[in-house]
């Protein structure tokens, strides 16, 4: 289900009543492709509910250029709610996923192998409410941006 950002809080703090473990991760998902299934899939299994932050279309071409997203942000929504492991959707428009993290409060937060803890911006308020981070392992070679380059070649 698409959660309105409005009512996010209020939402996740509904589901922790009953009683349920929240995960979130957050991204672009601009192409969907096996490595964001497994990445999906695994992060599922740190609890009962995962939520994905999904980046707004305009906040997409200001990480990734103008060229992207290749996706609106109502069909990067439809995909990633298609997939067995998503169960909601929260969209969101800042360069980091800190304020909509501050709002959800997960007790689990998963981000790709390629941060840290150290380069995490939103660890620090993930650990400031007793929150854990988790970081999954990326699948090489799989990437949007191999796909699209990829694409490109071929033209």
């Amino acid at each position: 289900m698409l959660i309105d950002r409005k009512n996010s809080a209020n939402f996740c703090e509904d589901l922790r009543r009953q009683g349920n473990k929240i995960v979130f991760t957050n991204g672009c998902f601009d192409i969907i492709h096996a490595g964001h299934v497994r990445y999906l899939t695994a992060a599922k299994n740190f609890g009962d509910v995962l939520i994905v932050g999904l980046n707004t279309d305009e906040s997409v071409r200001k990480l990734k250029g103008a060229s992207r997203p290749i996706n609106t942000q109502d069909d990067r929504a439809e995909v990633l709610l298609g997939l067995k492991a998503v169960d909601h959707v929260i969209f969101f428009g800042e360069q980091t996923a800190e304020n909509l993290i501050a709002e959800v409060k997960p007790a689990v937060y998963v981000k790709g192998g390629d941060y840290t803890l150290e380069t995490l911006p939103e660890a620090a308020i993930v650990q400031s409410y007793g929150g854990r981070v988790e970081f999954i392992n990326l699948v090489a070679g799989k990437s949007t941006t191999n796909l699209v380059n990829k694409i490109l070649a071929e033209k």
